[in-house]
């Protein structure tokens, strides 16, 4: 796509060309869209309904229910939010989901939530592989990794158990006031001290 035709744009052709004017115009750019990736989180997510790929319910229920099962259960926000995009990676990474739901949750959670979403797949398998050849104690090789137990709880009381019809499902509504609030601010990210500096300037501005 190629974006708003009026608004201001860089003139090179190259990076090499790239001017301090130019990248004034690409960062100015950058916060506004920036700022709209809760909403693209939500349209994407909302994918994932009427898409069952054979389970007891769609995919979107299912990320429904663990999120609700993790916030009856007590769980802080972030956590909660790491549950609802623990499946987002469906629709574009069918052979890695849960790489791409962890890449993108990456600048907002902590490392610990952050592992335990990239690495739910192998743990989850703890239930399944051997129906389809697989080892279904792949997950064995980290048990001395201070995140084992944690993924292993969270595969055990949320992911896995998220899967009945008949459950108390949130709806999506409940939680993108959550999902709003995590993703306000990076906390980690190859330009997260440019954009606390942006933010500061604002600040001492307003």
């Amino acid at each position: 796509m190629d974006g708003h035709h009026d608004e201001p744009r860089a003139q090179f052709k190259h990076m090499e060309e790239g001017t301090a004017e130019d990248w004034k115009i690409i960062g100015q750019a950058f916060g506004g869209f920036a700022k709209e990736l809760p909403d693209r989180v939500i349209t994407h997510l909302q994918l994932l309904e009427g898409d069952c790929g054979g389970f007891p319910v769609d995919r979107l229920t299912h990320c429904l229910q663990t999120a609700t099962l993790a916030h009856r259960d007590g769980q802080d926000e972030e956590y909660v939010v790491c549950a609802l995009l623990h499946d987002i990676g469906d629709t574009l990474g069918p052979y890695n989901h849960a790489d791409v739901g962890a890449a993108l949750l990456e600048p907002f959670v902590s490392e610990e939530n952050h592992w335990m979403v990239k690495h739910h797949a192998i743990f989850q398998g703890y239930y399944f592989f051997e129906h389809l050849g697989l080892d279904p104690e792949l997950r064995e090789k980290y048990r001395d990794h201070p995140c084992f137990d944690r993924t292993v709880e969270f595969c055990a009381k949320y992911d896995a158990a998220a899967f009945d019809p008949e459950q108390e499902t949130l709806p999506l509504s409940f939680f993108e006031p959550m999902l709003r609030r995590v993703m306000a601010k990076p906390k980690r990210s190859l330009y997260k001290n440019k954009l606390d500096a942006d933010q500061q300037e604002q600040r001492q501005t307003a």
